[in-house]
């Protein structure tokens, strides 16, 4: 994001809502990403406060209430997703920023292309590359998992599904990390411009054809019967670049350092695997990392304060799941928990069209790591930081164990 830019409070804001809090770099985010958050679950906090920072904008700490703004788009507006709400007008991605019915024809392409079908089809390939990273440090007793494996397999998976080369993955991570997370080398306009320059000529390649990778599915689809323009093929990519480079790939590091720091949890999915896709859920509610934002539509009236047409509230994922109105015990991972309150993926019609394919490459790393590696920990001394930004990072996740633990894998 740009620079932290802090503005007085406006007449319509009552003082006793105002809170000095950074979305983008909450205080003690550096020694835990979700602790931070967690403050704002305090019993003084309301549900529903102001902050100076970015730009000045309302901020959702409730899990009901956060889950009510992303759904109800005829209040809350997906024009502008992002603050500081500058920086969220010029990330104008399809269908993210439109609101239904607009984004309803957008949205079917990207469906069609993320269908469990789809994603369940390449289970053996996903399989087959978590194995072949997870074989590649197994024997040397130790490995960054963040550099080594978090950061490789989803880009890998995502690249093969639009059929891109493995050999860009560097260079295109660097554009969208400074888009996701910028470091202020690059500005936002030039990194989305490096990313559509890229894109555009694997676009005319395949405008036209009949392959069946995703990308080739989304530029030759059509909304509403016709042709989708260049300019919509480049941010309907874009996006899916976004997306797929980047959530996973975070919310792995947290999986791992979760499975590190409690080896109970560990080994009773060692125990019985098929709690694997239970445990799936219950540390997506858990540890969610997105923020997101939106756009307050007209004048209303919410939670006993006025809101103004434009004003921006802001969404984080990682107050909903570990909300105690909404889940029994909230801040404890139960593996064999029933019911999953969370907005990790979103609510309503902006619902994540990645979601199951999320969901398939956390389980097969999960499964694929412990039947190889079922005994680690993090490295004697290592000290473990975060950082914030639109997406929550473990900086770097250094494991140990003990190779005669390890058992080989068969690659499928």
């Amino acid at each position: 994001m740009a620079p932290d830019s802090k503005i007085e409070r406006p007449s319509n804001v009552p003082a006793a809502r105002v809170i000095d809090f950074d979305l983008y770099n909450p205080p003690g985010v550096a020694h835990g990403f979700h602790e931070a958050w967690q403050k704002l679950h305090a019993p003084d906090v309301p549900d529903l406060v102001w902050t100076p920072h970015n730009g000045g904008h309302w901020l959702a700490t409730s899990g009901r209430m956060i889950a009510e703004v992303f759904a109800d788009y005829e209040r809350f507006s997906c024009r502008v997703m992002l603050v500081p709400k500058a920086v969220g007008e010029q990330h104008q991605m399809l269908p993210v920023v439109l609101d239904p019915p607009a984004h309803r024809p957008y949205r079917l392409l990207l469906n069609t292309s993320l269908a469990p079908k789809t994603v369940n089809g390449m289970e053996r390939t996903i399989r087959r590359l978590a194995g072949a990273l997870v074989e590649h440090v197994r024997a040397t007793g130790q490995c960054d998992f963040t550099k080594e494996y978090a950061e490789i397999l989803p880009v890998q998976i995502f690249m093969e599904m639009v059929n891109l080369p493995q050999t860009d993955v560097a260079k295109i991570k660097v554009w969208t990390d400074q888009i996701v997370h910028p470091d202020g080398s690059m500005s936002y306009h030039d990194a989305k411009q490096h990313l559509y320059d890229y894109l555009e000529p694997h676009i005319d390649a395949r405008f036209g054809g009949d392959d069946e990778d995703v990308l080739s599915r989304i530029i030759n689809g059509k909304v509403n019967g016709r042709e989708l323009s260049k300019s919509e093929m480049l941010s309907l990519c874009m996006q899916m670049l976004l997306g797929g480079l980047d959530t996973v790939v975070n919310f792995l590091g947290f999986v791992l350092l979760f499975l590190a720091r409690n080896p109970e949890h560990r080994r009773e999915l060692i125990a019985e695997p098929a709690l694997v896709p239970n445990a799936v859920q219950e540390l997506l509610r858990r540890f969610p990392v997105v923020s997101l934002a939106r756009e307050v539509r007209n004048d209303i009236e919410y939670d006993g304060v006025q809101l103004r047409q434009g004003d921006m509230v802001a969404i984080p994922t990682p107050l909903v799941g570990t909300d105690e109105q909404l889940n029994a015990d909230a801040l404890t991972v139960n593996f064999r928990r029933s019911s999953f309150e969370h907005a990790t993926f979103g609510n309503g019609p902006h619902l994540c069209p990645g979601a199951h394919l999320a969901r398939t490459e956390i389980r097969i790393t999960i499964e694929e790591w412990l039947k190889r590696i079922p005994e680690f920990a993090i490295a004697p001394g290592a000290e473990i930081r975060f950082r914030g930004g639109l997406v929550g990072v473990v900086d770097g996740l250094p494991l140990v164990w003990e190779v005669a633990t390890t058992q080989a894998g068969i690659a499928e």
